[in-house]
């Protein structure tokens, strides 16, 4: 995607590239952007791109959603041992 290429070349000589950065300055660039910004920037994706945002963005939902129902309780082993002999 042409955003994050001119995002990496801007900041990639600046900043150490570990998660903690990378979150500061995806967090950073949002704040900025009004919904119209965005959704210029979505209708300028190709439809690889956009299954890939839909992708990330439903995998890290899920993960939140699993991880929030979790937290505290003991998940039950659903591997069951079978003999294949």
């Amino acid at each position: 995607m042409k955003l994050v290429d001119e995002l990496y070349e801007m900041y990639r000589n600046k900043l150490t590239g570990d998660e903690e950065d990378i979150d500061m300055l995806a967090f950073a660039f949002l704040e900025e952007m009004s919904q119209e910004d965005l959704l210029a920037l979505i209708q300028e994706m190709d439809k690889q791109e956009l299954y890939d945002l839909m992708g990330l963005y439903l995998i890290e939902s899920l993960k939140g959603k699993f991880a929030k129902e979790e937290y505290g309780q003991q998940r039950t082993n659903t591997y069951y041992p079978r003999n294949i002999h």
